[in-house]
C-alpha cells in the first residue's frame, strides 16, 4: 500500500498550537486568580483595609475638657483654671536612647536654665525608694519637666524639634487657688494620672488625653468625675507626610460642671484666723500643736466652714514637689498639715460628751425633775474620782450639772449603768445603754461627709474591749514576761508599774471595768470623736433631733448655667431621745455661755441679740496636755449654725476654745469685740441677716458668674 508522504513541519505545527493553547489557558487562569483576588480584597477584606486606610490618612486627637470650678455659696471662685506653657518629655522615647536621653536633657537644661540634675530627677518614676522630685503619673503620659515656661523659651523648643527628640512644649490648664492656703485640706489638689488609675477607671482610660490629672484629696477627689467633664474627639485628615489637610469630624469637649459649695470663704477666713489667734494665746503655757473649727448649717448639714491647723497651700503640688517639702507635709514636727483635724483627727471629747451621757441616763430611768448629788469627789468600785476643779455643788438638777459641768454626777451615772448592764461579768447580752446612746448621736462611725479619708472615732464597750484584748494579748503577755528594760534604765519604778499593767492586760484585759465606764460618762478614757462628729451631734440637738450627713457640696451647675443639679441634704438618722429631753438639753446649753463654764468667754457678748448655746470640754490623755473643746450653736432660739472648736493640748475649753468660737460668731453676725454688751457695735454680717444663702449663684450662658453678696 502506498503511504502518503509525511510533512516534516507537522510536529512543529502541532507543538505550536499546543503551546498557544497552553499560553491562552495560563492567561485565563491568571485572570481568574486576579479576579478572585480582587473580589477577596474588595469584599471579605474591605473593612480591614478601610480601617488601615483610615489609620494611614486619619488621625484622632482627644481634646481635654475644661475642668469645672469650685465656688463658695455666694459664687466666689475658690478653685479656678489658668493656662501655662509646659515642657514635657516622652519617658519611653528618652529611655530608649543609648544614653537614656542624657544628651537631649543636657541641651534642654541650657534652654530652660534648669540644672540637668533636676530634669533627670523629674524623669524618674516615683516609688517607695525614690526621692522627690520624681514623676508620680503614668509612664505613658508626658513627664512634666518645667512649668510656667516663658513664651520665647517654649517657642525655641518647638522650633528646634529635631534637636530635642521626645520633648514637647504646649499649653496646659492647671489649677489656681485664689485664696491660697485657706480651706486647703477641704479643697484637695490634682496630680498626674497613675497607670493603676487608668486601669481601674474606665472614664479616665477611654478619654485619656496624655496630659490628664486627677483629684487626689478633698473635693477635687470626691467630685473628680463631675469636675473633669467629657473630653472631645477631633478626627484629622493627614497626607503621607503627616501634614494635616482638613478636619474630618469633631466632637467638642464638654466642660466639667462647676461645684457650688455651702462654704462661705469669708467665714472660712474668720474661722482660720480666730483659730490661729486662739492657739497662739494658749502658748507657751500649752503646746497648742493643732486645732480645728467646724461651722455647720444646722438646717441641712451644710459645711459653712472647716478650719484645720496647720494647713497648706494646694498650689505646692503644681509641677511636682521636692522631697524636703513632701516630708514636711507628712511630719509630726511640721504638724502634718495634710491631715484634716476636723475630719480625720479623733480626740477624747471631755465634757462636751455629757449631752450623750445625760440622754442615756434619762432614757433609762433617771428623771429630769430630780436632783442629784454633786460632791467634790466620789468613791466608786474602790477608786476615787474628783470634779475638775475639786469643788462640790451640793444637790443639783441635771440642768445645773450641764451648766456647771459637774463630773461627779456623771461618774455616778456611768457606774450605776455599768452595774445595771451586769458589771464585770454580765449574764447574756448587756444593753450597753451609754454606748448605744453615743452611737445614736453619730459617734463611733463616719458622719458620711463628702470628703475622703474620714475616720469614725471610737465608742468603746464590752465587745470592743474583748476584740482589743485579743489583738494585743500576745504583745502584753510578752511584756509581762520580759518587762521594760529600756525604761528600767532611767525609771525603775515606772518600768515595774508598766510590767504589772502588762500582766493585768494579758490575763484580764478582756474585762470592761467600772473605771472605764466611769471615764466613758465624761468623754474620757478610750472614747474618741472628731470635731465634725461633735458638730453634727450639736447641730442635731439644735434642730430638734435630726442628724444630717454633713455636705460640702450644695449643687452642680453646668459651665453655661443650662443645668443645675442640687445636692440634696441626706438624713443619717434621728437622735434616740424624746422631744422633752432635747428641749431640756437646749435650755441647759443656753445657760452655759451666760452663767456657766463659758460665761467668762462670752462676757460682753450681746446675748440679747444672738443667744449662744454651748458646752465646754477639757479632755485629758496619757502623756499629753489637756485638750480644749467648745461645742455650740446659735441663735439659741432660732438655730442656724453649729460651731465646734478643738485645740489639741490647748488648755481648758472655757479659756481657749470658747473665745475662738465667740470670734467666729462675731464675724458671722457682724459684732465688734467689746467688754460691754451695751457698747457692741453692729457691723456688716458676713452673710445676709446672719443666715446661710438659700439661693444659688447664677452662672450665665457666657460662663460668667453672678455672685451673691451680703
Amino acid at each position: 500500500m502506498h503511504k502518503p508522504p509525511v510533512d516534516p513541519a507537522l510536529p512543529g505545527r502541532r507543538l505550536g498550537r499546543f503551546g498557544l493553547f497552553l499560553a491562552q489557558f495560563m492567561v485565563l487562569v491568571l485572570f481568574a486568580a486576579l479576579a478572585a483576588r480582587l473580589w477577596y480584597l474588595q469584599v471579605p477584606m474591605a473593612e480591614h483595609y478601610r480601617e488601615l486606610a483610615v489609620s494611614n490618612h486619619h488621625q484622632e486627637l482627644v481634646v481635654p475638657a475644661t475642668r469645672g470650678q469650685i465656688l463658695d455659696s455666694s459664687g466666689r471662685t475658690v478653685v479656678s483654671n489658668k493656662t501655662e506653657l509646659m515642657v514635657s518629655a516622652d519617658y519611653h522615647e528618652l529611655q530608649g536612647m543609648p544614653d537614656g536621653g542624657e544628651a537631649v536633657l543636657s541641651d534642654l537644661s541650657e534652654v530652660l536654665e534648669v540644672p540637668l540634675e533636676e530634669l533627670q530627677q523629674r524623669m524618674r518614676l516615683c516609688g517607695p525608694e525614690v526621692q522627690r522630685p520624681c514623676w508620680p503619673g503614668s509612664p505613658y503620659q508626658p513627664v512634666t519637666l518645667a512649668e510656667d515656661v516663658a513664651g520665647p523659651v517654649a517657642l525655641q523648643v518647638m522650633e528646634r524639634a529635631e534637636e530635642f527628640p521626645g520633648i514637647t512644649a504646649q499649653a496646659q490648664a492647671v489649677r489656681e487657688y485664689p485664696y491660697g492656703e485657706h480651706a486647703g485640706q477641704m479643697l484637695g489638689y490634682l496630680q498626674p494620672v497613675t497607670q493603676e488609675e487608668l486601669e481601674a477607671r474606665e472614664e479616665l482610660r477611654t478619654q485619656f488625653t496624655g496630659i490628664d490629672q486627677v483629684g487626689r484629696d478633698g473635693l477635687e477627689a470626691v467630685y473628680d468625675k463631675e469636675l473633669r467633664g467629657r473630653a472631645g474627639l477631633r478626627t484629622l485628615g493627614v497626607n503621607n507626610h503627616g501634614e494635616i489637610m482638613d478636619v474630618i469630624s469633631e466632637r467638642l469637649p464638654e466642660a466639667g460642671t462647676h461645684l457650688v459649695t455651702h462654704m462661705d470663704m469669708n467665714v472660712q477666713k474668720v474661722a482660720e484666723r480666730a483659730l490661729a489667734k486662739g492657739m497662739e494665746r494658749a502658748r507657751p503655757r500649752y503646746r497648742a500643736d493643732s486645732g480645728a473649727a467646724v461651722v455647720l448649717d444646722v438646717t441641712n448639714g451644710g459645711v459653712v466652714a472647716m478650719a484645720s491647723l496647720p494647713t497648706y497651700d494646694p498650689a505646692i503640688w503644681e509641677g511636682g514637689i521636692d522631697q524636703e517639702t513632701f516630708d514636711s507635709m507628712l511630719s509630726e514636727e511640721a504638724g502634718e498639715p495634710l491631715l484634716s483635724r476636723a475630719v480625720q483627727g479623733t480626740y477624747p471629747p471631755g465634757s462636751t460628751f455629757k449631752v450623750s451621757s445625760l440622754s442615756a441616763a434619762v432614757e433609762n430611768g433617771y428623771s429630769l425633775r430630780s436632783t442629784y448629788a454633786c460632791p467634790g469627789s466620789v468613791s466608786l468600785a474602790g477608786q476615787s474620782y474628783e470634779n475638775y476643779a475639786g469643788a462640790g455643788q451640793g444637790s443639783i438638777t441635771l440642768k445645773q450639772a450641764i451648766i456647771a459641768s459637774c463630773n461627779t454626777v456623771f461618774y455616778n451615772f456611768g457606774y450605776q449603768m455599768w452595774k445595771q448592764d451586769g458589771g464585770l461579768h454580765p449574764d447574756g447580752e448587756p444593753e450597753e445603754a451609754m454606748a448605744e446612746m453615743a452611737r445614736g448621736y453619730g459617734f463611733g462611725s463616719p458622719t458620711g461627709v463628702d470628703l475622703p479619708y474620714e475616720t469614725g472615732g471610737r465608742i468603746p464597750d464590752r465587745e470592743w474591749k474583748r476584740t482589743f484584748w485579743e489583738e494585743t494579748r500576745e504583745t502584753n503577755c510578752s511584756r509581762a514576761e520580759k518587762g521594760y528594760p529600756e525604761v528600767a534604765e532611767t525609771d525603775p519604778s515606772r518600768a515595774a508599774y508598766l510590767k504589772r499593767l502588762a500582766h493585768e492586760h494579758c490575763v484580764q484585759g478582756f474585762e470592761w471595768r467600772a473605771n472605764e465606764a466611769v471615764s466613758f460618762a465624761i468623754g474620757q478614757g478610750d472614747v474618741l470623736v472628731s470635731p465634725l462628729q461633735l458638730a453634727s451631734a450639736y447641730a442635731a440637738i439644735a434642730n430638734g433631733g435630726t442628724l444630717y450627713e454633713p455636705r460640702v457640696a450644695k449643687a452642680m451647675v453646668a459651665a453655661d448655667g443650662s443645668r443645675v443639679e442640687p445636692v440634696e441634704p441626706s438624713v443619717k438618722g434621728e437622735l434616740p431621745v424624746s422631744d422633752k429631753t432635747i428641749s431640756y438639753l437646749q435650755e441647759a446649753l443656753t445657760e452655759v455661755p451666760k452663767t456657766g463654764t463659758a460665761g467668762g468667754a462670752f462676757g460682753g457678748f450681746p446675748q440679747d441679740r444672738v443667744s449662744i448655746a454651748g458646752k465646754t470640754g477639757s479632755a485629758d490623755a496619757q502623756g499629753r496636755q489637756v485638750s480644749s473643746w467648745f461645742a455650740s450653736y446659735a441663735p439659741a432660739d432660732d438655730p442656724q449654725y453649729a460651731i465646734v472648736v478643738l485645740v489639741s493640748q490647748g488648755g481648758t475649753g472655757g479659756a481657749t476654745s470658747a473665745p475662738i468660737a465667740r470670734e467666729i460668731y462675731e464675724g458671722i453676725y457682724g459684732f465688734s469685740s467689746s467688754g460691754n454688751a451695751e457698747d457692741v457695735e453692729q457691723g456688716e454680717p458676713l452673710l445676709p441677716d446672719g443666715r446661710p444663702h438659700s439661693e444659688l449663684p447664677v452662672v450665665r450662658p457666657d460662663g460668667s458668674i453672678e455672685t451673691l453678696e451680703p
